[in-house]
């Protein structure tokens, strides 16, 4: 059993269950889905110069998981890695790619989680469009009580309470734009 993970560069944002979904299509040796990029082989070049690929390390270094925390090759291509470690590296396996996904602007896929992480540190976590919904009528409900609450009762500060009531109105607006999609 291994702890497995991959990498694509991100044309586009998906959720945990299409990034599964290309995951398993990748394992399954369809690369359709993903781009070719180059930050995908200076990722490769930098994890396998710091822990080279199992099939290319002396065999006396085997057993040596500090050094080659792999359980089987690298598949590696132009668009994408997948890795697979032994579960007594996994944690250590999970924040280096984490960190070098990050750095060359890659998306990681954890299919023991099911989630994919966006080089900001988003997820592909999608909300729903009931949850902007309400979302956005709390903040246009309160960017009306700023405003009513100032012209019932003036505060020396007006000016902040409109921006307050502007910031409620564009998010608003924002979280109904984004439900509407």
């Amino acid at each position: 059993m291994s702890y497995d993970l991959a990498v694509w560069y991100p044309q586009q944002r998906i959720g945990n269950e299409e990034a599964k979904e290309l995951y398993l299509r990748l394992c399954d040796g369809e690369s359709s889905g993903v781009l070719q990029h180059p930050a995908i082989n200076a990722f490769y070049a930098e994890l396998t110069a710091k822990h080279p690929e199992i099939d290319t390390i002396p065999e006396e270094r085997i057993a040596d998981k500090d050094f080659c925390p792999w359980s089987c090759a690298l598949d590696h291509s132009s668009s994408h890695v997948i890795m697979c470690c032994v579960w007594s590296k996994a944690t250590y396996v999970h924040q280096l790619v984490k960190e070098l996904a990050r750095k060359h602007g890659l998306a990681l896929y954890d299919p023991q989680s099911d989630k994919v992480i966006y080089p900001d540190g988003s997820t592909g976590t999608k909300t729903s469009r009931g949850s902007l919904w309400v979302l956005g009528s709390f903040a246009l409900f309160f960017a009306g009580i700023f405003v009513y609450s100032e012209k019932i009762a003036p505060s020396r500060n007006s000016l902040v309470i409109y921006i307050l009531a502007g910031l409620c109105g564009l998010m608003a607006v924002v979280c109904f734009r984004e439900a509407w999609r």
